[in-house]
């Protein structure tokens, strides 16, 4: 299952991007993820992977591995965003 690893890594990059980019000043764009922050936010983003982890094993537990090959491309995205947002942040200052 090569698009679980995939998922798993793109989670990791996503976690350490977002992470990177609030330090740098950026915001969470996701309303949901922002009321997770509340908590903090390393707190925050990592309880939003928590979900992402359990949402990947209801995925594979109904067969629906497709989806997660869909997700990947998401979180791919998201970690290039992540990516654009750091190298703006780090130019700027």
């Amino acid at each position: 299952m090569p698009y679980l690893e995939v998922f798993a890594y793109l989670q990791l990059l996503d976690f350490l991007t977002t992470l990177v980019a609030l330090r740098l000043g950026g915001q969470e764009m996701s309303p949901f993820i922002r009321w997770l922050m509340g908590w903090g936010p390393v707190t925050g983003v990592a309880l939003a992977k928590v979900g992402a982890f359990l949402l990947a094993g209801v995925c594979i537990w109904l067969r629906r591995e497709r989806i997660l090959r869909w997700c990947n491309y998401w979180f791919a995205a998201l970690v290039l965003w992540n990516l654009s947002m750091i190298l703006r942040a780090l130019t700027v200052t």
